[in-house]
């Protein structure tokens, strides 16, 4: 049988649109389409029921697919283990978030190409939120963000974590004693958008004191931490991404009590891929990632 038509037939059941399955193979809704009319006149059925514009698996679709599922199965993995490394083809797609982009992305992505020559590779980055929901609906196959590991639609790999803290202008704020909940809630705040992880575990830090007054909301830590140096409000930020603004005096940290949270770090891949490859990304991150938990402060456990 002709792999790729198996292969289509798989993510539009999967991802539930022909529409979803052309953007996850790279190809064209038209492509998907007659491939997918190709395989029904191959075995002489119906797999999907297009009343309507729709385009459900009909009884025979969904009993077929968990042979395809074998098939892909066994396919990708005699490619893993037969192929040589650098004979491995195809396209990967990786989420990142802003603090991966900002300290070992370049390294890790260099890496990939030594080891994999013909993959072709893809970054994004965007808030933790939508990483994830692109991540469900197929769009992405590697996702590299903070939050825990008690997610079981996906194969989870730790990063380590990352040590926030909150930062402002020296022309805003003074070097003193810790501040609390209750003084911060007083000064003005630059916080990211509700997608981003953050925005929940700033929300449970201030907890009883009540929400800060947020003059600025972005998706950039790079933006939120310019706008900090101008004086402008205090914010989050993960500190080995700022060493050299608090080195020059832009920036100072707070001293607070409690102290804000570390941050683990993830990579997730999708338990519906049929292709090693996106687990194997995942593996390389974990390996080359350059968080690591900070001493004396455990780890947050919120959820995204």
């Amino acid at each position: 049988m002709n792999l790729r038509r198996l292969e289509t037939f798989y993510w539009a059941v999967k991802l539930g649109s022909f529409k979803s399955a052309a953007e996850k193979i790279n190809s064209t809704q038209s492509t998907v389409s007659m491939r997918i009319q190709e395989l029904e006149r191959e075995l002489g059925v119906i797999l999907f029921d297009r009343a309507k514009g729709a385009a459900r698996p009909t009884d025979l679709g969904r009993e077929l697919l968990p042979y395809v599922e074998k098939v892909l199965r066994s396919t990708a993995e005699m490619r893993d283990r037969i192929s040589a490394t650098g004979s491995i083809s195809g396209l990967v797609r990786i989420g990142v978030a802003e603090v991966v982009s900002m300290t070992w992305l370049p390294l890790f992505i260099s890496e990939m190409r030594h080891r994999f020559p013909k993959v072709q590779i893809e970054i994004e980055e965007a808030l933790t939120r939508e990483l994830e929901t692109r991540l469900d609906a197929g769009s992405l196959d590697v996702v590299l963000a903070p939050g825990g590991d008690r997610n079981s639609r996906h194969v989870t790999r730790p990063l380590g974590s990352v040590e926030f803290a909150w930062m402002a202008s020296p022309s805003l704020c003074e070097p003193g004693h810790p501040l609390t909940p209750a003084d911060l809630v007083e000064l003005p705040v630059i916080t990211l958008s509700e997608e981003s992880f953050h925005a929940v575990t700033i929300a449970e830090w201030f907890g009883s004191v009540g929400s800060p007054d947020y003059v600025g909301i972005c998706k950039s830590m790079g933006v939120a931490g310019s706008l900090a140096m101008m004086g402008l409000g205090i914010t989050l930020l993960p500190v080995q991404c700022f060493t050299g603004a608090l080195a020059e005096g832009k920036l100072i940290r707070l001293q607070t009590t409690p102290s804000f949270p570390i941050i683990p770090f993830r990579a997730l891949a999708s338990r519906t891929n049929v292709s090693r490859l996106p687990e194997t990304v995942a593996d390389i991150a974990a390996e080359l990632s350059t968080f690591t938990d900070a001493p004396d402060m455990p780890p947050h456990s919120g959820a995204a």
